[in-house]
């Protein structure tokens, strides 16, 4: 990120408390590449004592709630840096889970403790100045769970970075003591991560405006509607050749879908290890055809089976093809390295 613009600071938000990159240390907040990178707004928020980062934020997010103006709205992003890797958790938290035999899967378990008790506290917070009475709160993902940093997400196939259901099938749920009409109950209507803005803004009583992918959700969220989506891309990549489209019960998949293709049942007892977990080691993927509905599992490849389907698909995914932008990808520029700027990550320098 190499200019101010692009920071939240700089796009709508009236205050900011995180990190610009990803995977950073839980305790040193260095990128694994080396460089300091935590920011209260736009200065360089020091942490001498080394807290873990998801205290910082809980007690950053506690503050906002504590001074907020309860007579005007609020919208409180939390993107919590639990659960993803590197690994770690304050003692008290794994050890819970002491009687699991595998460390990545321990440690991962107490950080989804840990950000159980976050998202406690912050709802507490949120009730003790009344401002749950007309509040949504929202708790979802934007992947499915990496199988090498002790995450599971049997009995579905694959994992983050790829295709499969497992990789890109998110957990979700919404809540509010007033907002819904139907409560309780689980939805399986089609929804992207790209739905979520035009459903908050409907909400907020702003228009959306046109030409944006999302489509407003909150129906289906409330009352239980028919979801008003029935196709997305999960991805088109000419780089890789690699693609994925779904459409109403189908998914299509052409090239290599990702890394890890199987399925990866938990331990089933206190010796077992985790499954192995092996890269994706075939030279050549052929398209292959699910109907996710019946089969979520994706264990029965109707590419052979339903030609007639698999044609629909494919002219489906040559009109999408037909309509991207070309990547834009660049070379890492050596001017944003943090030896440049105090051993900080800065935006600033383009």
């Amino acid at each position: 990120m190499c200019n101010w613009k692009y920071t939240p600071t700089y796009r709508g938000f009236d205050s900011y408390f995180g990190y610009y990159n990803g995977a950073e240390d839980y305790y040193t907040h260095e990128t694994k590449d080396g460089g300091y990178d935590l920011r209260n707004d736009t200065l360089v928020a020091k942490d001498p004592g080394q807290s873990h980062f998801d205290y910082l934020f809980t007690d950053h997010t506690l503050k906002v709630i504590a001074e907020h103006d309860t007579s005007t709205p609020l919208y409180l992003y939390l993107p919590f840096h639990l659960c993803h890797n590197p690994l770690q958790v304050p003692k008290e938290y794994e050890q819970r889970y002491s009687h699991i035999h595998t460390q990545d899967r321990r440690t991962y378990c107490g950080m989804v403790t840990m950000m159980d008790e976050s998202f406690g506290n912050i709802t507490q917070a949120l009730d003790s100045r009344g401002l749950l009475d007309n509040t949504l709160l929202v708790f979802t993902t934007d992947n499915g769970g990496p199988v090498i940093y002790g995450a599971n997400n049997w009995p579905l196939r694959g994992a983050k970075t790829t295709f499969w259901e497992g990789g890109t099938r998110g957990a979700a749920f919404v809540w509010s003591k007033n907002l819904l009409q139907k409560k309780s109950y689980v939805s399986d209507g089609m929804m992207h991560a790209v739905d979520w803005f035009p459903t908050i803004l409907h909400l907020a009583g702003v228009a959306p405006g046109k030409g944006i992918d999302g489509v407003n959700q909150w129906d289906m969220l409330s009352k239980g509607a028919l979801s008003n989506r029935d196709e997305f891309v999960y991805n088109i990549d000419t780089i890789l050749n690699s693609t994925a489209i779904r459409y109403k019960d189908y998914k299509l998949m052409t090239g290599s879908p990702g890394h890890f293709n199987d399925w990866y049942p938990l331990p089933r007892s206190e010796g077992e290890e985790d499954a192995t977990h092996e890269e994706d080691a075939k030279p050549h993927w052929k398209p292959q055809l699910y109907n996710i509905r019946n089969d979520p599992e994706e264990r029965h490849d109707l590419a052979d089976t339903e030609p007639q389907t698999m044609k629909m698909m494919m002219d489906r995914l040559h009109k999408w093809m037909a309509s991207g932008v070309p990547p834009q990808n660049t070379h890492t520029d050596p001017r944003g390295d943090p030896k440049n700027w105090g051993g900080v990550w800065t935006p600033g320098w383009c």
